[in-house]
């Protein structure tokens, strides 16, 4: 069994580009392993500010730490026709060997309308994207080959050609949170990737994903289980509450918010949020004991790689806290 590796989740909703970039560089100074950069058009809410693009973010990330990344994640279907997903991805693989995985997801509206297309129910968001899946993995693997190839699917077509730029396969990792999806994602892609739920849903998704992945002749044992959470810690537990309830408001809402388009919205909503909204959700606390018994619950389920987000402003001083209290003492 691997080792577990938590690493640090810059929020680009959050933080300028080059703040981000620096943050993750800091974190990994002190421990942290890896970095998920957030792919987003817009912030949730308008108080958060920023919203970079997650590409260049990545290529500077490569140049500035060491250990894996990825973007967490992208929707291959609306925004991006999925060979150019295939193609910035495949050449960020060439440029940094053996460190960077596609974090792929159905989309968002908040994100993926700005283009003005039409927007589908879920069912069909979820269908796009396993088919921009499949065109991707005929991508990595014909290219790789030194072959060419073509797609007619029912949402994309790819006329015959190749990626040149091909040196090896990023792992592909798709962000998953209902057992239907997961085990077909489980026969379609290398990885899974959540978000902090309950205990008893997470294992429901493991199980699917596994049974899909013996399916398609693959060994669940070796695919990654990737969790990003989001946390508040302060301190003081007012400070936390505090940070939550003004940069993170989302995090306690307690509805599906892939149809909402606006963070003008989100903002709106986010004044019926209340501080127990949280209770269940997010870990808001100033004691590192208190998140580290959360976390490591979710590591005793079977995840590989943990990434952190911080909800407040104050990443730094997190991040001395962490590396010091929380990191050093979790396990598999």
């Amino acid at each position: 069994m691997s080792a577990l590796q938590i690493g640090y989740a810059a929020m680009l909703e959050q933080f300028h580009p080059t703040e981000a970039v620096a943050l993750s560089a800091y974190a990994e100074s002190k421990g942290f392993t890896g970095v998920m950069a957030a792919d987003h058009f817009q912030p949730w809410v308008p108080a958060q500010g920023q919203s970079a693009f997650v590409w260049n973010v990545l290529s500077a990330l490569g140049e500035r730490t060491t250990g894996d990344f990825g973007p967490g994640v992208t929707a291959p279907s609306f925004r991006w026709h999925p060979a150019m997903v295939a193609q910035a991805s495949a050449t960020l693989a060439a440029m940094y060997p053996g460190r960077h995985w596609l974090g792929l997801g159905s989309g968002e509206a908040l994100n993926e309308h700005v283009v003005g297309g039409y927007w589908p129910e879920a069912p069909e968001r979820i269908n796009r994207m396993f088919e921009a899946i499949e065109i991707i993995d005929k991508l990595f693997t014909a290219s790789l080959a030194g072959k060419d190839v073509k797609f007619q699917g029912q949402f994309f077509k790819l006329e015959s050609t190749r990626l040149w730029t091909m040196d090896e396969r990023p792992p592909i990792l798709v962000a998953t949170a209902g057992p239907v999806t997961a085990k077909r994602a489980g026969r379609a892609v290398d990885g899974l990737i959540t978000v902090g739920a309950p205990l008893e849903k997470i294992s429901g998704l493991f199980e699917r994903f596994d049974a899909g992945q013996r399916e398609a002749g693959k060994d669940p044992s070796k695919a990654p289980k990737v969790l990003q959470v989001h946390l508040s810690w302060a301190p003081t537990d007012e400070e936390a509450l505090a940070n939550a309830m003004h940069e993170w408001p989302n995090g306690g809402m307690k509805f599906p918010k892939g149809d909402i388009r606006s963070p003008f919205e989100f903002e709106q909503m986010a004044r019926m949020v209340r501080p127990e909204d949280f209770e269940g959700r997010m870990v808001v606390s100033a004691d590192p004991d208190e998140h580290l018994r959360a976390l490591q619950r979710y590591a005793d389920l079977g995840f590989d790689r943990i990434y952190l987000h911080n909800v407040g402003r104050n990443q730094r001083e997190w991040i001395d806290v962490f590396s010091r209290d929380v990191l050093p003492k979790l396990h598999r």
